[in-house]
């Protein structure tokens, strides 16, 4: 049974934390309709828990190197010999082999997790570059409109305008009396 001394497990508790938290995360990110701002949150959080379970695991690895260079510094060898014999030590090994190899499945996951999100910010930015021409477009027409508008403003002249206004006056009574009184 792993030592509640040994760092190793710790530091393993620590990453599957992570890992939980990222999954429960990105069922969340599953179930919210994709153009809401928490959406978009929750990606960056996403990522950000990604970013930061891979430091994790980069940290464990290092430290299971530098271990591995100098065991008898860090009593690794005294330990393996001691227990040698018994067999706990070669249980401990392969239990630490199975935590790691669960580690390994679980940032296969993470890292599928991280390409869907990278293929749905992918769809969105299409969209918004989409929304974005379309609303160049809008625009463009919107100003050729104003032009025109002015145009016949200033050929009017007073009286015109005059008229005009009195028209579209008349055409808002005549609008709100069918709409709200019929």
């Amino acid at each position: 049974m792993p030592s509640a001394q040994d760092p190793f497990y710790v530091v393993k508790e620590e990453i599957q934390e992570s890992i939980d938290k990222l999954q429960s995360t990105f069922h969340q990110w599953e179930h919210i309709p994709s153009n809401t701002g928490e959406r978009v949150n929750l990606i960056k959080e996403l990522l950000a828990g990604c970013e930061s379970i891979e430091w994790q695991v980069d940290e464990l690895d290092k430290a299971i190197a530098v271990a591995a260079r100098d065991p008898a510094w860090y009593g690794l060898m005294k330990w393996r010999l001691k227990n040698e014999g018994d067999g706990p030590a070669l249980l401990a090994l392969r239990q630490q082999d199975e935590d790691l190899d669960e580690l390994g499945a679980s940032l296969v996951r993470i890292g599928d997790v991280g390409l869907t999100i990278h293929d749905e910010l992918l769809g969105q930015e299409k969209i918004l570059d989409d929304l974005g021409m379309e609303m160049d477009s809008t625009s463009n027409r919107l100003d050729f409109v104003q032009k025109k508008v002015a145009m016949v403003m200033k050929k009017a002249g007073i009286k015109g305008q005059i008229m005009m206004i009195l028209f579209l006056v008349v055409l808002f009574i005549v609008l709100f009396v069918l709409v709200f009184l019929t």
